[in-house]
C-alpha cells in the first residue's frame, strides 16, 4: 500500500513509507474505519509500537496548562519568542540534569529547546556531521539504536555508520566492546559518537565505567560525544544514574576544557508529556549553543505556549525532581518484571531482552520462526486482520518491526525477526500483551502455511 510512485514527487517523497513506529497505526485505522462502515463491533488496538506513554503528565504541568500565568498569553498576544527558547525553560532542563548529579559537580551547560529530544538530534546532525550527500564524518551509532535518529540522519543525507550488539538467547544486548569503538573512530573518522545510556529499544542500562571509557575514545580523537538522556533516572538495577555530565576531571582529565558533550533532554517520558513536544539540546560547549541557535533562527522559536507550561517546573527542588521519577521507576520496573516472566512463561522460545532501563523490550523470534519471517509482515497481518476475544472484547495488537533500528549494509537484517514492545498503554492492557502476542503470531504462522 505504500508503493504508489508520482514523477512530480521527490525520489525521496516516493521512497519514504511511514516509520516503522506508526506503520502499524497507519494501516490499523484503515481497518476500523472499514469496520465501523460495515456496523461490525468495534475492534480494541492495544498500541505497543510507539512510546506514546499514557500516564498522568507531572501535575505542575498539567496545573499550568489549565491555568495559564502569562497575562500576555492570557490576553492573546502569541508573539514569537526567542530562538533559544526561554531562559525559564532552559533553566528547567538544566535543572533536571543536575538533580542527578553530585552538588559540586563543576560543569556547566549551554541549552536551546527544541521540538522533542528528535528535533534535538536533527540539529546536532547538521553541527557535527560532514556535508549532505557525502561520507565525510558520518554519525556512528551502536546498532540496534532508535529508528527516528537513523531516519533523521538520512533525511538529512547525512551518512551513520554502526557498530553491532547481539542479542543473545539469555535476553542480554552486549556492551559494545571499548576496542571496537576505537576501531570504528579510526575506520569511519565520524564527526560524533551516539549513545543512549537508557537504551530504546533494547531496555539496555550502559554503566558509568563504559560511558567514560567512550568519551576517553572522543576526546583522543577531538570528536563530539552524544548522549541521549531522554530517560534519565528511569533504570532498574542496583547502579548509579549514568550520565555524560557525571565525568569529571577526576575521571577523565581534560574532560572539563575539551567541551565534546551534547546531551538530548525531553519532557515526553520522565514527567509524562510526549504530545507537549518539548526537548533541549544541552552542551558544555557555549560556542556550540550559539551556532544551534544560529541554525535554528530558520524555524523562528519554540513554541511560547509549550515553554510556558514547561516553566511550571522551574521552582521543582532536586529532591521533588528525583521523587517523582523515582516514582515512575517503580512503576515501570515492576510492569517490565511481569511482562518479561509473563512472555518467557507462554512462549519459552521467545528470546526476551531483559529490562535494565527506559521503557523496552525487544522479542526476538528467531528460535521459533523459519528464515523467510519478516516481522513487519507479521505486524501487517495484526494491523489488518489478526483479533483475539477476550471476555467477549476484541482486541488485536500493534508493536513496532526493528528492521529500522538497524543500520543494515550487507547481509540480513536481524531486525526481521525482531519487535519493540513500549510498555506505554495502562497497566491493565499491558498485562494483556504477552497473551495477545503468543495467540497472534499463532495465527499468522497458521495462516502462512
Amino acid at each position: 500500500m505504500f508503493e504508489a510512485k508520482d514523477g512530480r514527487f521527490s525520489k525521496f517523497f516516493n521512497s519514504i513509507k511511514p516509520s516503522g513506529l506508526r506503520l502499524a497505526q497507519t494501516v490499523f485505522e484503515k481497518r476500523a474505519q472499514k469496520d465501523k462502515a460495515e456496523g461490525k463491533n468495534a475492534i480494541e488496538a492495544v498500541n505497543v509500537a510507539i512510546g506514546s506513554v499514557s500516564l498522568k503528565t507531572h501535575p505542575k504541568l498539567l496545573e499550568r496548562y489549565l491555568n495559564p500565568k502569562d497575562e500576555l498569553l492570557i490576553n492573546g498576544i502569541w508573539r514569537y519568542g526567542e530562538t533559544p527558547g526561554t531562559q525559564k525553560a532552559n533553566d528547567v532542563f538544566i535543572k533536571i540534569i543536575r538533580a542527578f548529579l553530585d552538588d559540586d559537580n563543576p560543569v556547566e551547560l549551554y541549552s536551546i529547546v527544541q521540538d522533542g529530544g528528535s528535533g534535538a538530534m536533527r540539529t546536532a546532525v547538521l553541527g557535527l556531521c560532514g556535508e549532505a550527500g557525502s561520507d565525510d564524518r558520518p554519525l556512528l551509532v551502536m546498532n540496534p539504536t532508535y529508528t527516528n535518529y537513523k531516519a533523521v540522519a538520512e533525511e538529512l543525507g547525512r551518512k551513520i555508520v554502526a557498530v553491532e550488539r547481539y542479542l543473545d538467547r539469555s535476553g542480554n544486548f552486549n556492551h559494545v566492546a571499548v576496542e571496537e569503538i576505537e576501531r570504528a573512530v579510526k575506520k569511519y573518522k565520524p564527526g560524533a559518537l551516539l549513545i543512549i545510556p537508557y537504551d530504546n529499544p533494547s531496555g539496555q542500562l550502559m554503566r558509568q565505567k563504559t560511558i567514560n571509557e567512550y568519551a576517553r575514545i572522543c576526546l583522543e580523537n577531538n570528536i563530539f560525544i552524544i548522549s541521549d538522556e531522554a530517560y534519565r533516572g528511569l533504570y532498574y538495577v542496583d547502579e548509579p544514574p549514568p550520565s555524560i555530565w557525571q565525568i569529571t576531571d577526576k575521571d577523565l582529565p581534560g574532560i572539563e576544557k575539551a567541551k565534546i558533550r551534547i546531551s538530548i533532554e525531553s519532557l515526553s517520558k520522565t514527567f509524562n508529556a510526549c504530545g507537549l513536544r518539548m526537548g533541549a539540546l544541552v552542551t558544555d560547549n557555549e560556542e556550540f549553543r550559539d551556532k544551534a541557535s544560529f541554525a535554528n533562527t530558520t524555524y523562528l522559536c519554540p513554541s511560547i505556549i509549550d515553554q510556558h507550561i514547561v516553566e511550571a517546573l522551574y521552582d521543582e527542588s532536586k529532591e521533588s525532581i528525583r521523587s517523582w521519577i523515582s516514582s515512575l521507576r517503580d512503576y515501570y520496573k515492576g510492569l517490565l518484571e511481569y511482562m518479561y516472566d509473563e512472555f518467557k512463561k507462554l512462549m519459552p522460545n521467545a528470546i526476551v531482552s531483559k529490562p535494565e532501563a527506559s521503557i523496552y523490550m525487544v522479542v526476538d523470534l528467531r528460535e521459533i520462526v523459519g528464515d523467510d519471517f519478516d516481522a513487519e509482515d507479521f505486524v501487517m497481518f495484526c494491523a489488518k486482520e489478526g483479533e483475539v476475544n477476550i471476555n467477549g472484547k476484541r482486541y488485536t495488537l500493534l508493536v513496532s518491526p526493528m528492521w529500522g533500528f538497524y543500520n543494515v549494509i550487507e547481509g540480513r537484517n536481524p531486525g526481521h525477526t525482531q519487535v519493540r514492545i513500549a510498555c506505554v498503554e495502562p497497566e491493565d492492557k499491558m498485562r494483556l500483551v504477552p497473551k495477545l502476542f503468543k495467540e497472534l503470531l499463532e495465527q499468522y504462522l497458521k495462516s502462512r502455511r
